[in-house]
């Protein structure tokens, strides 16, 4: 039978929670049409905000849920992500927050793209956008299931529309309706589970939760200590780099700030897990059988029931309009998560993907289109995923492994040692990174590991192959990076195999003046040409072109609107102009026959800046036969 009163309150939360986006929409300033306005709210996101949207990045549906029925299950012991993510927040403000901030940058890719080429980038956007759609998908899947125990209406019904209000927010706000509806959720969060123990503590179902007669606490045997240790490590290391994260960190006024919020939110995430942290007790503590619980067969709770704990205690331990507020709260946790990570891949796809790579002289109007369409489909694709795919926790804590062990080591040398890597050494890291996690296999996929490492049990892996494979792929992208090095370097290997052009077959930016000044040479490795002209240097960055990364791509890539696009065409007509006359006065002053092939060479130069294949200036300077060129 539908519960009336738990649809109204679910009604009444998401007409809240779209009011609050829809009027923090329209906090968007001038620039409400640009990329840093959209994607990092202007950078402008104040303190008090900050604090709860950082707070937001891990503190989600999966994060209440899974605390509770960890507890449940395990024991306090085995509960590492309330600690793994908060040190995950401390360790990205050390080590991250500063310098990305500092740099200027939008998302989490563009460092890659800076020190590896576009190409590379738009690699190591696969496995960041599968572990945010995933990770979407997943903790949808999990509000449509608690929805489901307490409301009893249609998983299906409850998926979509809490879908559809968190993309509408999205689609219209950008971050500025995601921070301002994190504020919202989160004391959703914390006062709705908070206001229900209470209630559950005194059913009469539930004994004492004292460690010494309820062992919610756990043990650790010796045995699964590598396997402890991994989680650990994939919780603190694997947490960095994610867009969620750091779309948070670049939309920080100052990069001190952005340390500073990453610090307070550590301490958020431990706080907002107590009160599910007693809820996995209290569930531990509870004879099912004095409750309403229809499955009384099943006492103790199966593995299936057990990941619904959360929702069973606040559905048979507390009064109804109690269960609505822990309700509330579970809806709100769910979309503060699934929106940002809609809003990060969309972002990662609009900036890194369409624009970088296929057209890097989009306008901004345009970029704004390609984003809302991503956002839309982003979390389309997440919706689906939650209602069809039955393996979608598998698929999540499959991506996240690949984001740990792929994207956290070549993180960690593009921002701290980019001068050691180069993009020999990020191909190799992916790949070898990529098949060491799959050696390991994932039960939750039914997929089999074909390396059986120390400890093996038959069903799981004791040994801690993913932090395993993560140090084999930071080892490999620095011992790829300077063989490849050495060898170009050296001349073991001719400059026409670095088919990169990252090491010494690099795409030159000028001209530079010819040692003996008798012959031009311009370096055209890439189809392309930009000559020094007088004192300014002119440079043109293509994003189809660059292959080595030297520019940085969180910078104004230029011609994005037309009074640019003029200025850059009236200065082209003035170097023709220019040009012609100086080849001109060289013309004149030429007699000799044996100069005649020089003149047509200038002669042919200029008609290719004509057509626009490329910008130039040649000084000639006619002193007997010695000729400067530039």
């Amino acid at each position: 039978m539908i519960n009336i009163g738990g649809i109204v309150a679910i009604v009444v939360f998401y007409l809240l929670i779209l009011f609050v986006g829809i009027w923090a929409a329209k906090k968007k300033g001038n620039g409400g049409e640009s990329e840093e306005e959209v994607m990092l709210a202007g950078r402008n996101i104040g303190l008090f905000v900050g604090i709860f949207t950082m707070t937001a990045t891990w503190v989600g549906g999966g994060y209440i849920s899974g605390t509770a029925e960890e507890i449940f299950g395990k024991g306090l012991i085995w509960c590492q992500a309330p600690f793994g993510y908060a040190l995950s927040l401390v360790f990205g403000g050390l080590l991250f927050a500063n310098k990305m901030r500092e740099q200027g940058y939008v998302t989490m890719l563009d460092p890659f793209q800076d020190a590896f080429g576009e190409r590379m980038g738009g690699m190591l956007f696969i496995p960041a956008l599968c572990g945010e759609v995933f990770w979407s998908a997943a903790t949808l899947a999990a509000l449509g299931a608690t929805i489901s125990v307490i409301v009893d209406i249609d998983v299906n019904i409850s998926v979509v529309l809490s879908a559809c209000i968190a993309i509408f927010y999205t689609l219209f706000g950008g971050l500025y309706s995601v921070a301002y509806t994190d504020v919202i959720q989160l004391f959703f969060i914390f006062f709705g589970l908070w206001v229900s123990i209470p209630f559950a503590l005194t059913n009469p179902a539930v004994s004492s939760i004292s460690p010494s007669q309820v062992d919610w606490v756990g043990t650790l045997e010796p045995k699964y200590y590598g396997q402890y240790f991994d989680y650990g490590m994939l919780l603190i290391f694997g947490g960095i780099p994610w867009q969620a994260y750091f779309q948070r960190v670049l939309s920080s006024k100052s990069a001190s700030r952005a340390q500073i919020l990453s610090y307070v939110a550590a301490i958020g995430c431990v706080v907002m897990a107590l009160p599910s942290v007693l809820i996995g007790a209290v569930a531990k503590a509870t004879d099912w059988n004095q409750t309403d619980f229809r499955g009384k067969g099943n006492i103790p709770l199966d593995e299936e029931q057990a990941r619904m704990v959360l929702p069973m205690v606040l559905q048979y331990l507390t009064p109804a309009y109690v269960s609505f507020c822990g309700l509330g709260a579970v809806s709100a946790a769910t979309m503060s998560s699934a929106d940002s990570s809609v809003l990060g891949a969309s972002s990662m796809f609009a900036r890194n993907v369409y624009r970088l790579i296929f057209r890097p002289r989009a306008s901004e109007h345009e970029i704004m289109w390609v984003m809302r369409i991503s956002i839309f489909v982003t979390g389309a694709m997440a919706t689906t995923m939650a209602l069809t795919v039955h393996t979608i926790y598998g698929l999540w804590y499959l991506c996240s492994d690949l984001v740990y062990v792929i994207l956290f080591p070549q993180l960690l040398m593009v921002v701290h040692f980019k001068p050691y890597c180069n993009t020999y050494g990020s191909v190799a890291s992916y790949i070898i990174g990529f098949l060491a996690r799959i050696s390991g296999g994932e039960p939750l996929m039914n997929l089999k590991p074909f390396i059986y490492y120390p400890g093996w049990n038959g069903t799981e892996q004791l040994f801690p192959f993913r932090t395993l494979a993560m140090f084999l792929s930071l080892i490999s992208v620095i011992a790829f990076s300077m063989l490849t090095r050495y060898l170009f370097e050296s001349g073991k290997l001719p400059p026409s195999w670095d088919f990169l052009r990252c090491v010494v077959n690099i795409p030159e930016d000028v001209v530079r003046v010819s040692g003996s000044g008798d012959e031009l040479e311009p370096h055209d490795a890439m189809g392309e040409m930009a000559v020094m002209t007088g004192l300014a240097d002119v440079r043109k960055y293509s994003a189809t072109d660059e292959m080595n990364g030297r520019v940085n791509p969180a910078l104004n890539l230029g011609s994005d609107s037309d009074e640019e696009a003029s200025q850059q065409l009236a200065s082209s007509v003035a170097q023709r102009a220019k040009l012609q006359q100086q080849l001109s006065i060289g013309a004149n002053s030429i007699d000799s026959p044996s100069h005649r092939p020089m003149i047509n060479r200038k002669a042919n130069m200029s008609s290719a800046i004509g057509s626009g294949s490329a910008a130039a200036a040649v000084v000639a300077n006619n002193t007997g036969d010695k000729q400067t060129t530039l």
